[in-house]
């Protein structure tokens, strides 16, 4: 692949598990042999604490400082904020200057693309990357998908999150229309379920209902497990913390799920071109 493949991790409600299914997927992707490039999007810094650099503020460059680069017309240098994690990802991290950035876009010529523009500086080295989208609609996360190839929608196996899946599928029609017409749901990812609960149940049943039709809905779950939320202080991965459990089977199914959706575009555009 000579272009990255770039997936948005998007849901503007938090708590959904986008932080801890973009580091996974994206390990997992690394554990296959891709490359793989993540990129925090979000000013709280979780993507980037999670990975290992609990004090986002003190890093020298960030996301912010490279958008900061783009809007005033200065070169970015080949690998300039890259971070090296262990498991074999690459990280553009950020923190709370990325607050700021999202306000100084308002006014910006370019402020839809700004992020975009970032990412072509990098993304002939990569086969995937991942952006781990802010909890929001406002102009980070749009920036995020109008330099998506593909969003993937993980929510919570609650009723308020599903709800909010209505939300951000109108701002992704809506970009879709006016910036990034390539821009395509990769699917719905349904996390923290707890098989055990009634409610759990009803809600992965009610989303298969109601988008089954029109989005794909991945066929795993991810199961809710107190592992899986002890991780983000180690700066591991679910493969790293708990290889053999049920939370890191499920996000291996997800990666093979996620290659094969690849693999099936791929085909798909080879037929056009015949």
């Amino acid at each position: 692949m000579s272009n990255a493949s770039i997936i948005g991790i998007a849901n503007q409600k938090g708590g959904t598990g986008k932080t801890t299914t973009c580091a996974n997927l994206g390990i997992d992707l690394a554990r296959e042999g891709k490359r793989v490039m993540l990129i925090d999007c979000d000013p709280q810094g979780s993507l980037t604490i999670s990975l290992g650099y609990p004090q986002p503020d003190t890093l020298p460059v960030t996301l912010a400082d490279l958008m900061g680069k783009v809007l005033s017309d200065a070169p970015i240098d080949p690998g300039e904020g890259v971070l090296h994690h262990t498991e074999g990802v690459d990280l553009l991290p950020a923190n709370i200057a990325l607050a700021g950035m999202e306000v100084s876009l308002v006014n910006a010529m370019i402020r839809e693309i700004t992020l975009k523009q970032v990412i072509a500086n990098y993304r002939k080295d990569y086969d995937y990357i991942l952006l781990d989208c802010s909890p929001s609609l406002g102009m980070l996360t749009i920036n995020a998908l109008a330099a998506a190839d593909r969003i993937l929608i993980p929510v919570q196996a609650q009723y308020l999150s599903a709800k909010g899946v209505e939300q951000l599928l109108s701002t992704v029609a809506r970009v879709k229309r006016n910036i990034n017409p390539k821009l395509r749901i990769d699917g719905v990812l349904l996390t923290m379920v707890d098989s055990r609960t009634h409610n759990s149940r009803e809600i992965s049943a009610l989303l298969r209902h109601t988008y089954g039709a029109k989005i794909n809905v991945f066929h795993v779950e991810i199961p809710r497990s107190v592992r899986a939320a002890e991780i983000s202080a180690e700066g591991k991965s679910i493969f790293e913390h708990d290889p053999g459990g049920k939370v890191a089977s499920a996000y291996h199914a997800l990666t093979k799920e996620v290659l094969q959706l690849e693999k099936q575009r791929q085909k798909h555009q080879l037929d056009l071109l015949r």
